[in-house]
């Protein structure tokens, strides 16, 4: 897949972000290679949902702040930490604000709760799906602020924790073991080369994956092929020959409406333009035999052979 198919919206944002990352042995893989380098420090069964949603009342009014994914890590019976993840597209200087205020709602929330045990801390990460540059702006709150030369001393700071996926090392790819490495294989790529060649491993949480794909890159194909795909995929190699397919069937169907006003040769030719070579080029690197992609094609098995070279 090429890179200029796939252009993200720079600051989109979608609940359906949040439904791979939702699933505790998804989270824990994110947590265990980002904060813990690889070692499984946090199991997907310690961890405990935790409602998105804060409420809390100031000015006689009552206020809801929103998270994208947070759980509580419990073990032995006792809170451990609070940590959430949140998605970004695009980078926001006012971050370290954003965080704060989610931060500190789960703090109050603990405070709330009275009692006189020690508090549990909470631990924000931003995952970061932009590749064209990094993160350009500083993670400490202080920087994001003009302070008087007479406050200086009595400005505390806060520091966010920003994860840039598409910088991610090759090292650090290989320590996930959960869908999350297809999201953060994908950016990567991408990132390096422009183009997309996925790996053929199986995908647990299809659904999730191919929507968390579409939301994040704007790509409504990824999710397009789940929908329409009875049987499923398990693969994004398979994913891709799905795509590849429909966008075959799509390029006769334009290559005839095109052919009833520029004659029918010219059509096909511009149909096949549009999808037949990728295609095969495609299927023929999964691993299919000429015949097979010959029949799909609806070609001869010498035009395929000519095509694969």
């Amino acid at each position: 897949m090429k890179g200029d198919i796939h252009r993200y919206p720079m600051g989109a944002k979608d609940i359906t972000e949040k439904t791979l990352e939702s699933y505790s042995d998804v989270f824990a893989d994110i947590i265990n290679v980002l904060m813990f380098q690889g070692r499984r420090v946090i199991q997907a069964e310690e961890l405990e949902e935790r409602a998105p949603r804060s409420v809390y009342k100031t000015d006689g009014k009552i206020h809801e702040t929103e998270r994208d994914v947070v759980k509580r890590w419990k073990k032995d019976e006792r809170y451990i930490a609070c940590i959430g993840l949140e998605n970004q597209t695009s980078s926001d200087p006012d971050m370290p604000l954003r965080i704060i205020q989610y931060d500190g709602a789960e703090y109050r929330a603990q405070l709330l709760k009275g009692g006189q045990k020690k508090r549990y801390p909470v631990v924000t990460l931003v995952l970061y799906f932009g590749f064209e540059r990094p993160w350009p702006y500083a993670p400490e709150l202080r920087e994001r602020l003009q302070i008087p030369d007479e406050l200086e001393s009595y400005v505390s700071d806060y520091q966010i924790n920003i994860f840039e996926i598409a910088y991610l090392t090759d090292e650090q790819l290989d320590m996930f073991e959960s869908d999350f490495r297809v999201i953060a294989d994908y950016f990567v790529q991408m990132r390096k080369t422009g183009e997309y060649h996925p790996e053929a491993r199986e995908i647990l949480h299809v659904r999730e994956t191919l929507h968390m794909l579409s939301v994040l890159t704007g790509d409504s194909r990824f999710e397009d092929v789940n929908n329409a795909e009875q049987k499923g995929v398990r693969t994004m190699c398979e994913v891709l020959d799905r795509i590849e397919q429909r966008g075959l069937i799509q390029g006769r169907k334009e290559g005839r409406e095109e052919g009833r006003e520029e004659g029918r040769k010219e059509g096909i030719e511009k149909g096949i333009e549009k999808g037949i070579q990728q295609m095969i080029f495609r299927m023929y690197k999964n691993g299919y035999s000429i015949k097979q992609i010959a029949t799909v094609a609806e070609m001869s098995e010498k035009s395929v052979e000519k095509i694969v070279g």
